[in-house]
């Protein structure tokens, strides 16, 4: 394949300025816990279902705990003592009757010795790991049973707000060529601070992620996969104020990708940078254990800030993604990184410039199954404009082996995509990839080239970046603007009353990972 001369000096200044800042991150983590981690270790220990009153019953058990101030030394601990104490026999008895009957102010009074409270829990730790596991030896069978398609995979998103709806346009999309159906989550699902139950019928601009809702959708993929004789993946959302709750339910519904990236929910969403950098930590541990790929949401930056001038903060915040997430035990080939086809089309030689930031996000990361992004932030109402933007860049992914393809759809600018628009747009992001499929290996950027000398150019800002970011910290990188030109604070946004320190007889009985299997894809 065609390579870049790149400075190397550059890239190990770049990992190690980005390394630094990864450390300084788990080193603020590390005392610290959520209420959405907690949440999570309840529904790994078989915790599930509401109240009479709709309430998750995860969140009555950690909201009472937090209310009296004991959360400081594990949902899971307290739990465990309510069983020692005869409130149950499982953790979900224990929820269930904490929902019907706990007098508040009471759980103190339950403490029991810790290693009775690790008895009592230890065939639930058990249970626990061993659903993650059969989920993913699941889909590892039936990738082996039923084989897949090359990279790039074409991904496509259906989001009516019904998931019946939902599992229509997937099975439609698959048909049509689809590898992996994403389905997009409800306007504003990312700041509620608990995972609505069972399926759902109604949303806006998405569809509720739920549980049941992974289950039905999962059910069906299998069913279009073997019908189309190729695996097809399942994508969702794992961001926002349930960020570990969702990764939770999608590694025991087989989901094969999560949208999974803290900087996205601080810097779009507004949540509290302290909140969702703990939780991300913890998720990708889940993620890592689950074999599921992360997408990361660096493509959202060149949405708000112009893609040629702060190309470089996309490849900053890749290398930063990467090292949190090796620090969670996640393997290269489980890190999706995002970037986005989002030069000006008025910009001379502009798609020069998206090859080469295309091909360094493919050298800088070899391993790493790269997430392309088409063109939105200059898509018109001219749906034949459209078209030709977005054939544009399916050259751009084929030629540089970018991994997980977003479609472009031409009425992206018009309104939410129809079955139509989705086949057009597979249909034509099919032929690119066939008719190029070896163009990569029969080409050659011309040493000291417009495309080599902006990559290295991009590098090296790049580096700079990581440097300063190293030198202040990711907290004060943030609120300086340094990403997509938005600015949130550390102590402001939302969730920050969900994050506490951990006391010192703190346990989280699924805070180390053990047990990592990782499919490698060929092509990547």
């Amino acid at each position: 394949m065609a390579h870049l001369r790149l400075d190397n000096s550059l890239i190990e200044r770049a990992r190690r300025a980005a390394a630094t800042v990864a450390a300084d991150v788990v080193a603020f983590i590390e005392p610290r816990t959520t209420i959405s981690v907690e949440r999570a270790v309840l529904r790994l220990l078989g915790v599930d279902g509401v109240n009479r009153r709709d309430v998750s019953l995860p969140n009555v058990v950690v909201d009472q705990l937090q209310r009296e101030r004991l959360l400081g030394r594990g949902a899971a601990f307290w739990v465990g003592s309510a069983m020692v104490a005869g409130l149950g026999d499982s953790p979900q008895a224990v929820a269930a009757a904490v929902a019907e009957r706990m007098p508040a102010g009471s759980w103190h009074t339950l403490a029991a010795d810790p290693v009775a409270v690790e008895r009592a829990l230890a065939p639930f730790i058990t249970a626990g790991w061993a659903r993650v596991d059969a989920a993913r030896d699941a889909c590892d069978a039936l990738v082996d049973e039923l084989g897949e398609s090359p990279p790039p995979w074409l991904y496509v998103i259906v989001a009516s707000g019904n998931i019946f709806e939902d599992v229509s346009q997937a099975r439609t999309a698959v048909a049509a060529g689809a590898d992996v159906i994403a389905v997009i989550r409800s306007t504003a699902q990312s700041l509620l601070d608990y995972i609505p139950y069972g399926t759902t019928t109604e949303g806006f601009g998405g569809t509720f992620a739920t549980q049941a809702n992974f289950a039905l959708m999962r059910a069906a993929l299998d069913e279009e996969s073997r019908r189309a004789g190729r695996y097809v993946r399942l994508t969702n959302y794992a961001s926002g104020l349930c960020m570990p709750e969702i990764t939770v339910a999608a590694a025991l519904e087989r989901l094969d990708m999560l949208l999974n990236d803290a900087k996205y929910g601080i810097i779009f969403r507004d949540i509290n940078m302290q909140r969702t950098l703990i939780d991300q930590q913890f998720s990708r541990r889940i993620v890592a254990r689950a074999n599921i790929i992360i997408n990361t949401g660096e493509d959202n930056y060149l949405t708000t800030a112009d893609a040629y001038e702060q190309a470089h903060t996309v490849i900053a915040s890749q290398m930063i993604n990467q090292a949190l997430a090796r620090l969670a035990g996640m393997a290269d080939e489980q890190m999706g990184l995002g970037h986005a086809f989002e030069m000006n089309p008025a910009l001379p030689d502009g798609f020069l410039w998206e090859v080469a930031q295309a091909q360094l996000v493919r050298e800088l990361f070899p391993t790493c199954p790269i997430k392309y992004m088409p063109p939105t932030r200059y898509m018109t109402g001219n749906i034949f404009q459209g078209h030709v933007q977005d054939t544009l860049f399916n050259v751009a992914s084929v030629l540089t082996r970018q991994s997980i393809h977003l479609v472009g759809i031409l009425t992206e600018a018009l309104h939410t995509p129809l079955m139509q628009d989705r086949y057009l747009s597979l249909k034509a992001a099919s032929y690119v990839k066939n008719n190029m499929a070896h163009l990569g290996e029969e080409i050659e950027f011309r040493p000291g080239g417009r495309i080599e000398r902006r990559a290295n150019e991009t590098l090296r800002a790049a580096t700079e970046m990581l440097e300063e970011i190293a030198a202040i910290g990711l907290f004060a990188a943030i609120e300086r603007a340094m990403f997509a030109d938005i600015a949130r604070s550390r102590e402001g946004g939302k969730g920050l009353e969900g994050v506490l320190l951990k006391g010192p007889e703190y346990w989280n009985p699924f805070g180390v990972m053990e047990g990592l299997k990782v499919r490698k894809v060929e092509g990547w």
